[in-house]
Parts: C-alpha cells; structure tokens; sequence
C-alpha cells in the first residue's frame, strides 16, 4: 500500500491567529509556524464556553499566546491541557499560564520511549521540551471537568511515551494531537517514539467509538476510527517494504530510505531513517531481522 492511498486531506484554509469556532464549544487557533513537520502550524483548542480549557498552548511564540488570549477575552480559562511535549505543543504552556492562573494537565515531563534511550538528546520533528512539567499528572482514564464539557485522558503512547489524547464522548469527539493527522502520517521516531507503542494506540483509538478527530496539524478527520485503519495498514506496508528489501540481502538505514521512500522531499530524509529505525527496532525485538548488537545502533540489518 503506497502513502498516497492514506485519504489524507490537505486542505485547511485557516490563517495564523485568527479564532474559528468549528463546532459548538470547540474553538481552533493556528500558530504561525509552518514546516515539513508541522504542515501550516500548531493547531491549538478551546474547549467550552465562559469557563474554558485550552489543549496545546503550541511553541514559544508570544503572538500566538496573544491570539489565545484574544480568542478567550471576557472568558476564565480554567484548564491547560497538553498531549505531548514536543517543543511545538508546550512550550506556550508557562507564557498562558502566568497570563490566567490555570491548572495545567498532562502525563508528565517529557521522557524517552525506553530507558536505553534516556541519554539520546536528538528529535527528528522539532525538539523537545524538557522544561515542561505540569501542575497535574493525568492517568489514562482520567476524567477532567470543567463548565459544560469533560474530557476522559486516553494514553496513546507512540509518537512520543506521554503522548494523551482527550476524548469528549459526549460529542463523539477526541483531540489527537499528533497520534493521528489528516494531512499527513505521524512521526514515530527513536528516542521519543516506539513503533510497539504506537501500533497498539492507533488500535486502541480504532475500537474507540469517537468518530471526529481534532488533530495538532491539518484538518479535522470526520472518521477517525476508519482513519486510523488506513494508518494501520500504511505502517504494515512499510514493515512489508523494509522486509522485501532485506529479502535482497543485508543493508544499512540509508540504503533502506533510498530503496522504499521514492521521491521524498530531502528535508524528510532524516525523519524517514528514524522512522525505518523505529519499525526495525519493533522487527528484531520479534525475531523477524537480527543486527549485531544494540537494534538501534546497529550498522546493518538482515533478515534472521
């Protein structure tokens, strides 16, 4: 299955700062920060009216705390809700919280996939924010309420190990953050991702009944749970990709990239090799491919 027959969706209009209500007590604001990671920017929410909880205060950019700011004036912004901390999703959090005095909610502080990778400094996407810590730890599970809406924590490690999403059942609505995107696959990358990880939490989101997915990128997904069935079975192509070109004979990451992503833009070949990494990890932890050593710093691969 090529990329291209993920139903990805493109087309997302909205211009940096300005406030559009999408559906009746949901708000999205858009950060200015484009790139081949981000798409057009960080897509930051407002949940509720009067009394309001903001997901994903978005990167250090004064402007677009500003225009949450704006977005929410005569409002008391109760909650700040975090699914993850990559340095375009959190590092707002302190600017907006100093502004409203809110509770700020999240998994933890940011953490490597596995303890191995502790050491590792590199993100493939946009760095990481270590500062971050929240005033509140939430459990999947949880349940956090605010005026008029309630929004039950649901773990979907992957992208990153404190990766949340908030699902608001009531309205068959959950935000994604970056598990799942309309305009484009996640990232899922050694040290912050795990492939394992990030199978089981597309499946758990597919057996979950919430249909309209508000992602941190892009467009909304209107099907969310026949979405991430696309997404599923994309990640088993690859798997299948990177297993027919060791079926050829042993080859290193970078042969691996140039052999499955054909004509990908150049500014995506570091994440692809991370990527690759991250299904090969998964791959000798089963037996499937053997490497000498540590998976992940393994020269070359080979099928066992």
């Amino acid at each position: 299955m090529a990329e291209d027959d993920v139903p990805f969706n493109r087309n997302f209009p909205l211009a940096a700062g300005v406030v559009e209500e999408v559906r009746p007590g949901i708000r999205r604001v858009l950060c200015n920060n484009p790139s081949p990671f981000t798409f057009t920017g960080t897509v930051s929410y407002i949940v509720g009216t009067g009394k309001v909880a903001i997901i994903d205060p978005g990167p250090d950019n004064e402007a677009h705390a500003q225009a949450l700011l704006n977005a929410v004036s005569g409002e008391t912004v109760t909650h700040i809700l975090v699914t993850h901390t990559h340095r375009d999703h959190s590092p707002n959090t302190g600017r907006l919280k100093a502004a409203t005095g809110a509770t700020v909610y999240a998994e933890g502080p940011h953490r490597a996939s596995r303890p191995r990778y502790e050491s590792e400094k590199h993100s493939p996407e946009s760095g990481v924010d270590r500062d971050f810590a929240p005033d509140i730890t939430v459990a999947d599970g949880d349940v956090i309420e605010g005026r008029g809406w309630q929004l039950e924590a649901v773990a979907t490690p992957g992208h990153t190990a404190n990766h949340l999403a908030f699902a608001w059942s009531e309205r068959s609505t959950t935000f994604v953050g970056d598990h799942v995107m309309g305009w484009a696959t996640s990232i899922v990358a050694p040290p912050d991702g795990s492939m394992v990880d990030y199978m089981a939490s597309l499946e758990r989101l597919a057996s979950r009944p919430e249909e309209l997915y508000f992602s941190g990128h892009g467009p909304e997904i209107l099907e969310g749970p026949r979405y991430t069935r696309f997404l599923t079975r994309h990640r088993q192509a690859r798997e299948g990709s990177i297993l027919h070109r060791l079926g050829k004979g042993e080859a290193d990451i970078p042969t691996m990239v140039r052999a499955i992503y054909i004509g990908i833009d150049p500014r995506l070949t570091t994440a692809a090799g991370y990527s690759v990494l991250a299904h090969l990890e998964d791959l000798v932890a089963r037996g499937v491919v053997a490497t000498e050593g540590d998976p992940v710093i393994g020269g070359t691969y080979r099928l066992a």
